[in-house]
């Protein structure tokens, strides 16, 4: 891949709301499937220059965990299939999505095996003097031994004068679009990159494409050399 096959792209990665399959990019860019998944995942590598910042959230952050594969198939008789709630016939490939989520500001997404593990991030990642929104889930009664919280009990209401948690809703609906939609299965080890490429697509959600091409360039442009993608498919192999 040439310099411009890379920035046609960057164009069509941008372009692409919800993401974008690599079978269809690979065709577009008239190139291997191989090519065609590594570029991808080195660009979510420059996304994520700018979601991870190692900034803490200020202001109001909202509060809230996705659960993202692991989906067990179903037999086609009724008396073959398994309880799927049991942690015996679990594939062990679940994982949880954990977001926080400044109003009008940075989307900052996590892999964890529960949702209880936001607290810990929240410890980490946001200012002592912010306030934050979450939903009922009882994982969430421990911040508020940290700030101020609005709790929103969604099976009562989703929006009550202005105590909601729309925002990072928002982002888990483009993230759920883009691996069920686009992508139709993801590997939990490369969850968070694709977590990232969604937080970076919504939070420039605003902005027009050259502009986010311009963006992905310059970053892409002045990242390392990426350890975890130089020489993929050969350790792969």
């Amino acid at each position: 891949m040439d310099f411009v096959d890379l920035l046609a792209a960057i164009c069509i990665i941008v372009n692409a709301s919800k993401g974008l399959s690599m079978v269809q990019l690979s065709r577009d860019l008239g190139c291997q499937y191989k090519t065609a998944f590594v570029c991808a995942h080195k660009l979510r590598e420059a996304m994520a220059q700018e979601i991870h910042t190692g900034e803490v959230l200020e202001g109001h952050i909202e509060f809230d965990g996705a659960y993202f594969g692991g989906h067990i198939r179903p037999e086609n008789a009724k008396k073959d299939r398994k309880d799927r709630r049991l942690a015996i016939h679990q594939t062990g490939k679940r994982r949880v999505v954990i977001a926080m989520r400044e109003r009008e500001g940075r989307t900052l997404p996590f892999v964890g095996m529960s949702e209880g593990e936001g607290v810990a991030l929240a410890n980490e990642n946001v200012s002592r003097l912010s306030t934050m929104s979450a939903d009922e889930a009882s994982h969430w009664d421990e911040l508020h031994m940290g700030w101020h919280v609005d709790r929103v009990n969604h099976s009562e209401i989703y929006s009550d004068h202005g105590k909601h948690t729309n925002m990072v809703e928002s982002f888990f609906s483009r993230l759920r679009n883009m691996v069920a939609g686009q992508h139709h299965g993801v590997s939990p080890k490369y969850l968070g990159q694709y977590a990232n490429h969604a937080a970076w697509l919504e939070d420039n959600r605003r902005t027009d494409n050259g502009t986010l091409a311009h963006i992905v360039v310059s970053n892409a442009m002045g990242a390392p050399v990426s350890r975890n993608w130089k020489g993929y498919w050969q350790r792969a192999a």
